[in-house]
């Protein structure tokens, strides 16, 4: 490992905040000769509707003409991401359905940009943005710079969800029980309450009882949501 990235990793370790990691992406970014980078956090629930975290540098400007555009619901850079995590370089072609986003963007100085996403066991996904305003990337500064590029994506990933996951994991006030968790695994293997109380000797009663307290303890509105707040928070392994 390049002493660079050993002590980006080691910055990072220590983090113990959202900012102090974001500050750490700004000077590699920097030193990878972009002006801007940008992180957004997709949760992986509400399923519906997935909660997204966003920190960048952009230009202020910028940053309430996005939001108050709702370009985010129409930015051909964050679909590619949510459907694959190869790298993607702007080009008018990618954002040729969303031609007044990517113009506005070219006037504010975002005009060169990089980005790749990356998705954990959790179903939590980030993509990593780096932008400048000047100079095309060359496909020999793309080879060159690639590793180092993928890597942040990575480093970026692990550290922000690491403290941002846990403030927005539902956690229930009152802990689970050894005998409702088991229940809830053999209910998310798809087994019926009968299934379930032959496989663990207790009556479909007593099962039914334990799914009641899960639901209940997780706020869910069913036995299904339940489950899945459980597998993407973690409870269940």
């Amino acid at each position: 490992m390049q002493p660079s990235a050993e002590n980006l990793l080691t910055a990072l370790d220590r983090a113990s905040s959202e900012q102090a990691v974001f500050a750490a992406l700004q000077a590699e970014a920097r030193r990878l000769g972009f002006e801007h980078c940008a992180y957004g956090l997709r949760l992986a629930v509400p399923v519906s509707n997935p909660k997204v975290i966003t920190l960048n540098d952009y230009p202020a400007a910028w940053q309430a003409r996005y939001l108050a555009a709702g370009y985010l619901q129409m930015d051909p850079s964050v679909r590619h991401g949510q459907q694959s995590q190869r790298p993607l370089v702007w080009t008018d072609e990618v954002f040729a359905s969303a031609r007044s986003l990517w113009e506005e963007a070219r006037e504010h100085g975002l005009r060169v940009g990089w980005a790749q996403s990356s998705l954990d066991g959790f179903g939590v996904g980030g993509m990593l943005t780096l932008s400048r305003s000047t100079e095309l990337l060359s496909d020999q500064e793309l080879a060159a710079k690639d590793s180092e590029m993928r890597w942040l994506v990575q480093a970026a990933h692990l550290a922000l969800s690491r403290l941002m996951k846990p403030r927005y994991a539902v956690q229930p006030e009152v802990p689970l029980t050894p005998r409702e968790i088991e229940v809830l695994k053999w209910t998310a293997d798809g087994k019926t309450a009968a299934d379930i109380g032959a496989i663990l000797g207790i009556s479909v009663p007593t099962v039914n009882f334990h799914i009641k307290n899960v639901v209940h303890k997780l706020g869910a509105a069913n036995k299904t949501a339940a489950v899945v707040q459980a597998l993407l928070s973690g409870l269940l392994n």
